[in-house]
């Protein structure tokens, strides 16, 4: 007879749940059809439109970008005219026009690199889809998202261009009133965002930051 407590079997059987529902996601479905490298494209994809994010010849820096379905997404609606600067720690298979910069944006290196990249052009929106590796311990990794929001904000302020928008997605819970409160100091508007796209039981929310105020 099996251990009903045998930490192993209950792995076993989560991963199982796990893999028949990402199968049988519509999302992941679609995002196979459509080319996109995972179904979180489809986040940028409501967001953009309903807060009206996207729009041709723009430049834009994708924080957290790998895998790259929203380097995707903002290749697909900016245009040949539009640029984009994709930034994550971890690697990503290219992407045709877009320039990925492998760095720690909060190093000096990592800062320097995408500033680099940016040749001194203002940012028209940054987008973070940033996520803590989970601890599994709530208040831990709801610090850690807050804290990479901030970080996103940081970096926003300093390259955005008046008028600009930020998107960043967080955790909900502590820290996030206050998180919501330090975006609105700084933008005409902040708006508290829980795409269709986004799972039920998923904890993430996106905050969208629009005008920027410098």
């Amino acid at each position: 007879m099996a251990n009903p407590l045998n930490p192993a079997r209950k792995k076993h059987k989560f991963v199982k749940a796990w893999m028949h529902e990402h199968l049988n996601d519509p999302y992941v479905q679609e995002a196979q059809r459509r080319g996109y490298r995972s179904r979180a494209a489809f986040k940028l994809l409501e967001l953009a439109e309903r807060d009206k994010l996207l729009k041709p010849g723009m430049i834009v820096v994708d924080l957290g970008a790998a895998p790259g379905s929203w380097s995707q997404v903002l290749r697909e609606r900016l245009g040949p005219s539009g640029r984009i600067v994709a930034v994550d720690v971890l690697p990503m298979d290219p992407i045709a026009g877009v320039h990925f910069v492998q760095a720690d944006f909060r190093s000096d290196e990592g800062l320097m690199a995408v500033e680099q990249a940016l040749a001194g052009a203002p940012v028209d929106l940054v987008v973070s889809d940033m996520a803590p590796n989970l601890s599994g311990i709530d208040p831990v990794d709801q610090a850690r998202s807050i804290h990479l929001g901030e970080l996103a904000l940081e970096f926003a302020l300093s390259h955005l261009r008046p008028g600009g928008d930020l998107l960043v997605k967080v955790f909900q819970g502590t820290g996030l009133p206050e998180f919501q409160r330090a975006i609105g100091a700084h933008f005409g508007k902040v708006y508290v965002r829980k795409p269709k796209s986004s799972r039920d039981r998923s904890r993430e929310t996106f905050l969208v930051g629009k005008g920027f105020e410098d």
